[in-house]
């Protein structure tokens, strides 16, 4: 009774001790402070930043860890197994027959080893290896989609940034234009109603700029999200950071063929269905393996109680080895193996629809990418050209007003089409930023490769 006790112990002393550790483990890690977002911040860097801590990147980052768990155990199958066996008994000695004794105990060494089962262990380990790769794709088209994100949020907070210098440059020329009215109207050059009118055209260009700067302090909350930085709580607030970049165009063009073929090449979302198509194939044959019979080595070193004494000290035991074949066949199985062939069958049918069904929605998605890059090329090239001829406009508008020639309605109108001009042109070019963003990525055109996209059907 007392090795049942003491056994017992230890075995619950090392399951605290293992669970102790665990969670000490899960403290630390999230006592740990995020890595700093740099002071100033560039479109790379943003995208640097991104690679090691957006929260999209990690997680598909330990799916291809999961699968090599999963690859671990299922090629565990086809290995050498070695196990230590022990029991150890009493029982009351009314309980005991004349043959045996109150205690019992036993120590065994074994060894099995899989000889033969019907192909499927072998299936097992090729589906696995497959979707081991689908997972690296899985993790290509998760990084695209972070690029694409990133870059997303990053023309975001330019557009904000520079709308509020526009905001804030209209304000400025407003004050400006304001105080020369009210010189003038101390002239007597010009009517009280001018006066009124500045001040309320002053006054409605404020909520602008009000609205440009809460649209930066949420593009760059997004920013954060995106790029994955979580402040932890307790730690210092750090500065609002410095973008560095412009909204800035540089036209490409993109053919409607070729990024079709370039699309049906690189996308990782296809290459990683094509893999999962090849791993339900071999589920089939894992499946049928069902039908065939296993054959097993198997071999033991054996400790006993000694029977032939009273004696039951572990130091006195009967030993010995032992070697032979098991093998096992399911002549009959009520249909299960049937089943599992069945069900392994419309796994790959509906495989191969869900990767038919992608490649068409890619076509789709490269068809409208295309489509909506040239629109927003147009755009950039008119809103240029508006830009230009609102701001002779208001140059002229205000060499009349100043020799009376015009009113001051006519510069008001000239100054707020001025405003709506610039703003339309960085609208313009922060759509073609977003529309240049999204073919890139439907195309899968990206720097940041971890697979090579030939290794795809």
């Amino acid at each position: 009774m007392k090795r049942i006790y003491l056994l017992t112990t230890m075995f619950f002393a090392a399951a605290t001790a293992a669970s102790a550790v665990s969670s000490d483990r899960r403290m630390a890690l999230a006592a740990e402070d995020p890595m700093p977002i740099p002071d100033e911040i560039t479109l790379e860097a943003a995208l640097d930043y991104a690679l090691e801590h957006s929260f999209t990147i990690l997680q598909a980052k330990e799916r291809i860890e999961e699968q090599y768990g999963l690859i671990m155990e299922v090629g565990a199958a086809v290995r050498p197994t070695l196990s230590l066996n022990g029991s150890i008994s009493e029982q009351a000695d009314g309980m005991t027959a004349s043959y045996s004794a109150s205690d019992n105990w036993s120590v065994a060494l074994q060894v099995r080893q899989a000889l033969y089962a019907g192909g499927g262990l072998r299936a097992a380990i090729r589906a696995q290896d497959a979707l081991e790769r689908a997972a690296l794709y899985d993790l290509q088209a998760s990084v695209e989609t972070a690029i694409q994100e990133v870059k997303t949020a990053f023309y975001g907070i330019l557009l904000a940034r520079e709308t509020i210098e526009v905001e804030t440059q209209n304000i400025e020329l407003l004050e400006e234009q304001l105080a020369n009215t009210e010189s003038r109207f101390e002239a007597g050059s010009v009517s009280n109603f001018d006066v009124l009118q500045a001040k309320v055209a002053l006054a409605n260009a404020k909520p602008a700029l009000i609205r440009a700067k809460n649209d930066f302090r949420v593009s760059v909350a997004d920013f954060k999200r995106v790029v994955g930085y979580v402040k932890r709580r307790g730690a210092p607030t750090v500065k609002m950071p410095k973008f560095v970049g412009e909204l800035d165009v540089r036209m490409q063009e993109y053919g409607l063929l070729d990024s079709m073929q370039q699309a049906m090449k690189a996308r990782p979302e296809l290459a990683r269905l094509a893999l999962l198509v090849d791993s339900n194939q071999e589920g089939i044959e894992a499946a049928e393996a069902g039908y065939l019979p296993s054959v097993d080595l198997i071999g033991s070193y054996n400790f006993l109680r000694s029977y032939t004494t009273t004696d039951d000290r572990f130091d006195n035991p009967e030993d010995g080895w032992y070697v032979g074949l098991e093998a096992n066949w399911n002549i009959w199985d009520g249909r299960a193996t049937k089943g599992r062939v069945l069900q392994a069958k419309s796994r790959v049918r509906q495989s191969e629809l869900v990767l038919d069904e992608t490649r068409l929605s890619v076509e789709i998605e490269v068809r409208r990418a295309v489509s909506e890059l040239e629109s927003a090329a147009e755009l950039v090239e008119a809103a240029g050209l508006v830009t230009g001829q609102a701001e002779e406009a208001l140059r002229l508008a205000n060499d009349r007003y100043s020799v009376g020639s015009s009113t001051f309605l006519d510069t008001l109108q000239a100054r707020v089409s001025l405003t709506e001009a610039r703003n339309n042109q960085l609208q313009a070019n922060y759509s073609y930023l977003l529309a240049l963003t999204n073919v890139q990525r439907a195309i899968g055109e990206t720097k940041y490769n971890y697979v090579d996209a030939s290794e795809a059907k």
